[in-house]
């Protein structure tokens, strides 16, 4: 059932060397204060920790015992105190207290601060302020790069999205742009950077400039291409609810860190178990990319073969016993573990899924994409929020509802508005603030649709001498455009035919043939035109801000023609693993390779998580 690989399929680079890196780094940190001593590690690095060192290293390094960090009076009694921190005041200011807590009781320790994956200026200067700078060491973990698998890279920041795009705080730009610096140190020269947004915009520009700050090695290049894009150039797919395998699993178990933990309800046992979702995982590795319709029979078939297999020992003599007992037995009992979890997993979703009417829910987010039905579809929507079905859910189907329809008619915003507030709650006005100033949820101005708009600012996008746009005209071009791009790029396949989700034809399988997702056919456009020649009408409308740069600098001869058909796909602002299985379609269908690396791994939860606001 896994797709076939093309024989001209060129081979990944090997991503380990980033853990590697990162561990030696981090082996040397601890080295630096030497003794024994007690490490304090933030709650949403244990994670990422734990998949670069695990407990048995840091202890070889005379780490005593591990705490978590819970912004209360600590209990260690260690001399050396030891905190692997993100940069942030609030927990800067707990690490001041806890100093100043031990100056007043007259405790003389050693304190040290990791930063990760780089410290700040507003975290030094409040050490200043609470006069405690001297007495502490400060230092930072480059650990900018998570492998989760062969091809996925995170930098674990899901904070990224709401500082950067909500919040306006650039800070984590210059990460993004250290992470890409990274790479291509170890796996460049990069021959072409192409690019849409302005954060993309921005981390390539600090990525240059640290190229041009360090020294220059001639190599040979392993990754080719780069493509950069904002989270902010494509809402609708994180939008939608996911219907490939691991995407699904995200949705309903949640995937931290490349882990998921597997309930009662799964295990069919008292115990929950936590699995490693990757390629190393045989049965998982075969249906992550495929249509959850298409799973069930394949698990099937699996467990048949399995039994086969494990019938072979029949009437076998002692020789043959002993080396199938030595050969094969071991890794059938392996994939039998990993088949009935998976088998659990299915019938855990299906449970689910169908309690919460998952087809209606499917029926109506396509009739959005299509703009068919759409009274119908605002019932749908009145009658989920009215229920409270889901505080999120409903958020997620108003905010769909907005970009597919360009902005929703002032007494249909009003009254979902007010509907919407009355059941969860008027404290949620701050998140309608947020989720229009990022252009999810807006109101159509009234005597002026958007179309008219639209064309306003096409003719100051297009008119170079009125130079750059201002922020007010940015925010203006981001209301509306989804139906014009979805005409101009083929996103909505006419629904006229059968679709075969078996035998997939293009990327819209993993929306069950009723979407393409628009991040990855702009990944698809750019690279058959060799850059945006010929999209200028789609960059229009996405706001701009796309570059397209070939490097010049004599490297390219020595470029192999199987690095250049390795893409990196980097999304500033997180990445759903329906937008990867497309780019693993993608690379099948035309022979590349890609590896998406992401600020996070998000999904439509996590997308309106973090836009919430009611918290007054």
């Amino acid at each position: 059932m896994a797709h076939s690989v093309r024989r001209d399929a060129p081979e990944l680079p090997d991503l380990s060397l980033l853990k590697r890196l990162a561990r030696d780094q981090l082996i040397y940190l601890l080295e630096q204060l030497p003794g024994r001593k007690d490490l304090f590690i933030e709650a949403d690095l244990m994670s990422p920790l734990d998949r670069i060192a695990n407990v048995t290293t840091l202890k070889q390094h005379e780490v005593d015992k591990l705490y978590k960090v819970e912004y209360k009076p600590i209990v260690s009694t260690s001399d050396q105190l030891c905190f692997l921190i993100r940069p942030r005041i609030r927990t800067v200011k707990w690490i001041c207290d806890i100093v100043n807590a031990d100056k007043t009781a007259g405790k003389c320790r050693r304190y040290k601060i990791v930063f990760t994956p780089q410290k700040f200026y507003a975290c030094e200067t409040l050490l200043e302020e609470q006069g405690i700078f001297g007495d502490v060491t400060t230092d930072e973990w480059a650990f900018y790069l998570l492998p989760l698998d062969d091809d996925i890279i995170s930098l674990e920041l899901p904070e990224f999205f709401r500082d950067t795009f909500v919040e306006g705080d650039q800070r984590w730009v210059r990460t993004a742009g250290s992470a890409l610096h990274l790479l291509h140190s170890l796996y460049g020269p990069f021959s072409k950077v192409y690019g849409i947004g302005r954060c993309s915009k921005m981390a390539y520009e600090s990525w240059r400039e640290q190229v041009e700050e360090g020294e220059q090695k001639a190599r040979q290049a392993e990754i080719g291409n780069v493509f950069l894009i904002d989270r902010d150039v494509d809402f609708v797919t994180p939008l939608c609810s996911q219907v490939v395998y691991e995407g699904l699993v995200d949705d309903i178990f949640r995937i931290k860190c490349g882990c998921v933990e597997f309930g009662s309800d799964v295990t069919s046992s008292d115990k929950s178990i936590k699995v490693m979702l990757n390629s190393q995982d045989k049965v998982f590795n075969e249906i992550r990319n495929e249509h959850f319709s298409n799973v069930f029979s394949f698990l099937s078939q699996k467990a048949r073969n399995l039994q086969t297999a494990y019938d072979k020992r029949r009437g076998m003599d002692i020789q043959q016993m002993k080396t199938f007992v030595s050969d094969e037995l071991k890794g059938l009992k392996q994939e039998h573990r990993l088949l009935s979890l998976h088998i659990g997993a299915c019938e855990s979703m299906m449970k689910k899924k169908t309690k919460q009417d998952f087809q209606e829910l499917l029926k109506t987010e396509h009739s959005l994409l299509e703009g068919f039905e759409i009274r119908e579809c605002i019932s749908v929507i009145e009658e989920h929020i009215n229920r409270q079905v889901s505080m999120v859910e409903s958020l997620r189907l108003l905010c769909l509802l907005s970009i597919t329809e360009n902005g929703l008619l002032s007494k249909d915003y009003r009254s979902l508005k007010a509907q919407y507030l009355q059941s969860y709650g008027v404290d949620h006005l701050l998140t309608f603030a947020n989720l229009k100033q990022l252009g999810l949820l807006v109101e159509q101005q009234p005597g002026e649709t958007l179309t008219v708009m639209e064309s306003r600012v096409g003719k100051l996008v297009n008119d170079r001498a009125a130079g750059k746009l201002t922020d007010a005209f940015s925010s203006l071009a981001k209301k509306s455009n989804f139906r014009a791009l979805s005409r101009r790029l083929n996103l909505v396949p006419k629904s006229d035919e059968e679709y075969d989700l078996r035998v997939p034809r293009d990327m819209a399988y993993i929306f069950s043939g009723a979407y393409v997702p628009l991040s990855c056919k702009l990944v698809e456009q750019v690279l058959e035109r060799d850059g945006w020649t010929g999209l200028e009408e789609v960059t229009r409308m996405l706001n701009g801000q796309e570059f397209a740069v070939t490097r010049s600098n004599g490297t390219d001869s020595r470029v192999k023609s199987d690095a250049q058909r390795i893409i990196l796909v980097m999304f500033l602002g997180g990445c759903t693993f329906s937008e990867i299985s497309a780019l693993r379609f993608l690379g099948r269908e035309k022979g590349y390779k890609f590896i998406v690396v992401t600020t996070a791994i998000t999904n439509s939860t996590r997308l309106m998580d973090s836009l919430l606001d009611n918290n007054i």
